[in-house]
């Protein structure tokens, strides 16, 4: 059948490995992340403890990411949606400033 598998021999379990840049897969992105922790103190709202978590999620960026995934852009749609937002992001600093 298959071979058997030691995985703590295994580099992604191992704490000593180092990794290139180059050599990150996406498994090692989701073996590095977290879990998002929101403590509660004693008496607080169950409301706020969640908006806590619901803004720790967005942070993370985890359903941008997957949304992006969705579907392939073009490299030169999406360099062109980062030139509009800089020059959106520009016009609003200056703005600001006066």
């Amino acid at each position: 059948m298959f071979p058997k598998i030691d995985v703590t021999l295994h580099p992604l379990f191992d704490g000593n490995f180092k990794k290139s840049r180059n050599n990150i897969s996406l498994t090692d992105k989701i073996l590095s992340k977290d879990m998002i922790i929101v403590p509660v103190k004693d008496g607080e709202n169950i409301e706020r403890a969640l908006k806590k978590f619901k803004r720790k999620f967005e942070k993370t960026g985890v359903v941008k990411e997957l949304r992006a995934r969705q579907q392939f852009d073009k490299p030169s749609v999406l360099k062109r949606l980062k030139m509009e937002h800089a020059i959106y992001v520009q016009k609003l600093r200056q703005a600001e400033e006066l």
